[in-house]
């Protein structure tokens, strides 16, 4: 069941990246520039995102003990902001208002042959195999 429900729930969010333009880097360009072409439509989509959600999040949250695809809930223990948090936070959305690109859309695009994907990819593989060889701590 984990295999399967992970390729599931994988199409299902890369369909709806597609399907809500975010594999498309001026639809997210745009919607960060508020004093220029600003497209409000990506708010509408985490709008929706957040109203389909919250039920199904707040019925697991009260009734499951453990989860059904996994051994144990592997959740977040640290509440430290530190400036690594803080750098990392600011190159990410330096990042994907720039490129127009953050990770999961990026995949998406690039599996679907989508234009500047083929060069952000490579270069956020290459960014996550530096942080992790050099930055860990």
């Amino acid at each position: 069941m984990g295999a399967l429900g992970a390729v599931v729930a994988g199409l299902l969010f890369g369909v709806g990246l597609l399907l809500s333009g975010m594999g498309q880097p001026t639809k997210v360009q745009n919607f960060l520039d508020f004093f220029g072409q600003w497209d409000p439509s990506l708010a509408l989509v985490m709008v929706g995102a957040i109203a389909v959600a919250w039920w199904p999040f707040k019925v697991a949250n009260n009734a499951v003990s453990s989860p059904v695809a996994a051994a144990v809930f592997e959740l977040p223990t640290s509440t430290k902001i530190d400036t690594r948090l803080l750098v990392g936070g600011a190159l990410f959305g330096i990042g994907w208002g720039l490129a127009g690109y953050c990770p999961g859309p990026a995949l998406v695009s690039w599996s679907a042959l989508i234009g500047t994907a083929w060069w952000f990819v490579p270069a956020m593989l290459v960014g996550m195999w530096f942080s992790d060889r050099c930055l860990a701590t």
